[in-house]
């Protein structure tokens, strides 16, 4: 990758005095980013950038993570054409099963798995365009409430473009805490991976759900193609709209998407952007979310050197995740602690049927 400016980039000291500076209240430079995806992970620079990023992570947000599970409540037959996504329309359905949208009866079970797998919430996700007034909106606000009422962990959604405010205000005062919405890439890059929608829909949600009061998970995904400006340019977007959780997540290139051809990132591309985005977002909550253990391998288990200070837990929307036992033992070593205690393993939502691997024996996204 290329070096901006080769100072920063080669010299430990420097990147060691900036993660001071911003743990002191100084926000980094376009420039000091781009630096930074510069360095080499094996270098003494790049454990400079690992131990700045925890330096800070610990600093503005503690040594407490936070975890989440989804739960794929209405899989396949999108109308979308998201080129990353298995769901996409005119994608055929090779890691998942197709169905409408679950019953109540589905949701309270999923709760209850992804209480016992260390979850604090659970994110229930549609493949669809986004929510409509009237018996969409009716149905969905249905099963928040009984989200709600099964107790046991937060009730978040993330259900795409919102049609009005209307639709936002309805799905607070239905318990919708946190509704997740991802940019998913830069500005500048956005049409090379979805058509069916504009940037500006998503940032109008994004509006939407800040007014409402709900809480706001925004974050997207590295790896698809955008170069290394790009990357600084999304980061911007989102420092700009200061989400509550930014769920950072990598490419999974699924046989069959319009991205099935390209290669995951490398671990240590992976590893640094990621630090990099603590140093640039230092008070957020960062996410490791889809696509790590494809990225990650087994090195997944150092991913806690970032500076992250979350991880989403069990299976993912098509595909397997990490068993959660993996993150307790994980979080030990780093010196963090699980939220909650891991009760039972088993699988926590998603979309996927199968139980949730140890890295390296599965792949996900």
């Amino acid at each position: 990758m290329p070096i901006a400016n080769p100072t920063l980039a080669n010299d430990p000291a420097a990147i060691t005095a900036l993660a001071e500076a911003v743990c002191a209240g100084t926000t980094i430079s376009s420039s000091d980013a781009l630096e930074l995806l510069s360095v080499d992970e094996a270098s003494p620079a790049g454990a400079a950038l690992f131990a700045g990023a925890q330096r800070i992570r610990d600093h503005f947000i503690g040594k407490t993570l936070k975890c989440c599970s989804v739960l794929n409540v209405k899989a396949g037959n999108c109308s979308e054409n998201c080129s990353y996504c298995a769901q996409a329309s005119g994608v055929a359905a090779t890691t998942y099963q197709k169905h409408k949208f679950l019953p109540d009866e589905d949701i309270r079970q999923a709760a209850s798995s992804a209480a016992a797998n260390g979850a604090q919430a659970l994110g229930l996700v549609a493949a669809w365009w986004g929510v409509k007034e009237g018996s969409q909106l009716d149905m969905v606000c249905d099963a928040v409430k009984s989200l709600k009422d099964a107790g046991g962990v937060r009730p978040d959604v993330n259900l795409g473009i919102l049609e009005s405010q209307h639709c936002a205000d309805r799905l607070r005062q239905a318990g919708v805490a946190v509704y997740g919405h991802n940019l998913e890439t830069a500005r500048s890059f956005f049409d090379n991976i979805c058509t069916t929608h504009s940037y500006e829909e998503r940032l109008k949600t994004v509006q939407y759900i800040k007014q409402s009061g709900m809480g706001l998970c925004s974050g997207g995904i590295f790896g698809m193609g955008e170069s290394p400006a790009q990357r600084v340019e999304f980061l911007e977007q989102l420092r700009f709209l200061e989400p509550d959780m930014i769920p950072l997540n990598f490419l999974n290139p699924i046989a069959g998407t319009k991205l099935g051809h390209l290669a995951p990132l490398p671990a240590g591309d992976g590893f640094v952007t990621l630090a990099t985005a603590r140093f640039m977002l230092p008070d957020r909550n960062l996410m490791a979310a889809g696509g790590k253990e494809v990225v990650f391998a087994d090195r997944l288990g150092e991913i806690f050197k970032t500076g992250i200070n979350a991880v989403m837990v069990g299976n993912y929307l098509t595909t397997l995740g990490t068993a959660p036992e993996f993150w307790v033992e994980a979080a030990r070593r780093h010196g963090l602690r699980m939220p909650r205690t891991v009760t039972a393993i088993s699988p926590p939502g998603g979309g996927c049927a199968e139980r949730a691997e140890q890295p390296g024996r599965a792949s996900a996204a």
